[in-house]
């Protein structure tokens, strides 16, 4: 997907409070938060016994109407859109109209890595705190903690004045195809926003949030040789054959490449011999060949993590220019699935949205917040909104740890915090203005 960078707003806050203490409609949303955060753990609890594995359209369609529920008795107009032509479940849509300023953004995703053929169903306490549960942290409790705050934010008296479009899709963990349906809810409430707020879990450290994400883009190596008898092997006639070749342009890639920061690009999978069939879904296949023949084919499948687009097209420029200085009587071909993840590129919006917060959280008594090294952040629905909003962070979701194991768990101390931290934050957005 090709995204164009917009001008930049100016910002200016009007001083109708002081950031180093909480105000009277501040004090009401904290209140608010304490008194729903217990049935918010409730809810949090039955969201997660629900399956929502990615292909479980139907589980993924139950949690977007469970949240849905909550979202339209605070006044949203929501929907649950389909995702036929992309082939998912759909996404939820809510959206409240407010006076004019600034517009927010607010991301989630209802499905998660387990599908219904997973062992990892049901919630369990750990302790008094820690529930073991899937997507309990990646993300169902980072939706939890946007209702949470909507509604401390509609209790307080200011979610009226707010504008604010929430977006849960159905498919973060495994995208549909095309992407650029699948995510044109994520552009579109970007287009018409001004900050975009995402609620993962960030890295389960809640001193933490993501100013930048890195962007995830799959590459296909091809390489041919000439079969022959081994004993041929590195003649003019025969040359090197493709495993050779695949292993030459792996190994400059590496010694290119690694030490460049915030740069990563794995082989997630490598097949060769005198013939190769690779799986229509690309996790892998089978290859045929013997011990006595040179390789004739060879095919790499693996993904580029960039932090920003234009650290993204130095790398594929290097690796192409590696894939043509061939061994003799060898070919490759490099090509990219531009359909990934693009980055979360770092900002100075995106520097600023996390003093705010830090501000916030330490006015709260929660302690200073600082930003996640962007190697510790994977790729994220956040990043849709690069090139369309001014401001974007990610991690403002429910701490917890082992995300997309059998062992994920999140901290249900957390909820109310995140919660707080949150609504204060999108309050304080709420009154500011923009000016071209």
């Amino acid at each position: 997907m090709k995204l164009i960078k917009i001008s930049l707003f100016l910002l200016i806050l009007i001083p109708v409070f002081s950031f180093a203490q909480l105000n009277r409609v501040e004090k009401k949303i904290v209140k608010s938060v304490d008194e729903h955060t217990e049935a918010s753990i409730d809810l949090l609890t039955e969201a997660v016994n629900i399956n929502s594995g990615t292909m479980n359209f139907e589980g993924v369609r139950e949690v977007g109407k469970l949240f849905k529920t909550e979202l339209d008795k605070l006044g949203f107009e929501t929907q649950l859109t389909s995702g036929e032509p992309y082939g998912r479940a759909g996404h939820l849509v809510a959206t409240h109209e407010g006076r004019p300023g600034l517009k927010l953004l607010l991301i989630g995703h209802l499905d998660t890595v387990f599908e219904l053929d997973s062992p990892f169903q049901s919630s369990t306490m750990e302790n008094d705190s820690i529930m073991k549960a899937p997507g309990v942290a990646d993300m169902k409790g980072g939706d939890v903690v946007i209702i949470l705050a909507m509604r401390a934010l509609k209790e307080a008296g200011v979610l009226d004045e707010m504008s604010v479009k929430i977006v849960m899709t159905g498919d973060e963990e495994k995208s549909g195809d095309p992407i650029e349906l699948s995510k044109e809810e994520l552009v579109e409430g970007a287009k018409w926003a001004d900050v975009a707020l995402g609620f993962e879990n960030g890295d389960g450290n809640p001193e933490t949030i993501v100013i930048s994400r890195r962007g995830s883009t799959s590459w296909k190596l091809e390489v041919s040789g000439n079969a022959a008898h081994s004993s041929q092997v590195f003649t003019d006639k025969v040359g090197t054959g493709a495993i050779y070749e695949a292993s030459r342009i792996l190994n400059e890639f590496y010694a290119e490449l690694s030490s460049e920061e915030n740069l990563t690009f794995n082989p997630g999978f490598i097949l060769g011999g005198t013939s190769v069939d690779v799986k229509a879904d690309n996790t892998g296949g089978t290859a045929f060949g013997k011990t006595n023949v040179v390789a004739q084919k060879a095919v790499v499948r693996g993904d580029i993590r960039a932090v920003s687009l234009e650290q993204l097209a130095r790398a594929k420029a290097t690796m192409t220019k590696i894939v043509t200085e061939n061994y003799p009587q060898t070919e490759a071909q490099l090509s990219f699935d531009d359909g990934g993840y693009p980055p979360l590129a770092p900002a100075e919006g995106n520097s600023k949205l996390l003093e705010y917060y830090n501000e916030i959280s330490q006015d709260l008594g929660f302690g200073e917040v600082y930003a996640v090294d962007p190697r510790n952040a994977g790729a994220a629905d956040i990043s849709f909104s690069e090139g369309h909003v001014e401001m974007a962070v990610d991690g403002l979701g429910l701490s917890g740890a082992d995300d997309h194991t059998v062992n994920e768990t999140g901290n249900l101390n957390m909820v109310s915090r995140q919660a707080k931290r949150a609504a204060i934050l999108m309050h304080r957005l709420s009154q500011m203005k923009r000016f071209k």
